[in-house]
């Protein structure tokens, strides 16, 4: 059980159904639909008119003996997938269900491939990188002397 303040429905008492079975499939539905003018809200949780438009036809096609899959396919043909708070698997929703996991992949294998070339530039595999051949050295010596202050 969650904690905290329950989830607020925008449900009105004269929209619920007489039948406790077929309000619970009309409110599992309208938990599935999306509301079209708030856009991140079920018509279940939504106070826009249009979401009590939707939730009162989900409630009617439900009475006249819809299946769920009918309600939603119904609806599905008037308004477009957009109504769906979870689009269907299909060759046109493909992409948007493959970005976020492809996505995910390419970024941890950049970071992987960074971490790598990274890692492996801190390594010098050529020893004369690390040390100064006689003539730089004798060169340091003479700019540090030059700038060395006068001790008179």
């Amino acid at each position: 059980m969650m904690s905290g303040a329950p989830a607020a429905h925008a449900v009105r008492p004269d929209e619920i159904m007489k039948d406790p079975a077929k309000e619970a499939r009309a409110r599992d539905l309208s938990r599935e639909l999306r509301c079209m003018v708030c856009q991140n809200q079920s018509i279940d949780d939504s106070d826009a008119p249009l979401a009590r438009d939707l939730r009162l036809l989900v409630r009617e096609r439900i009475a006249s003996g819809d299946s769920d899959k009918q309600v939603i396919d119904f609806l599905v043909a008037r308004y477009g997938e957009f109504v769906l708070l979870k689009p269907r698997l299909s060759p046109h929703t493909l992409l948007l269900w493959l970005l976020p996991p492809l996505a995910l992949v390419g970024g941890g294998l950049a970071l992987w491939v960074f971490g790598r070339r990274r890692s492996s530039a801190g390594r010098a595999t050529d020893p004369s990188l690390l040390h100064l051949t006689e003539e730089e050295e004798a060169r340091l010596e003479r700019l540090l002397a030059a700038e060395a202050p006068d001790k008179s």
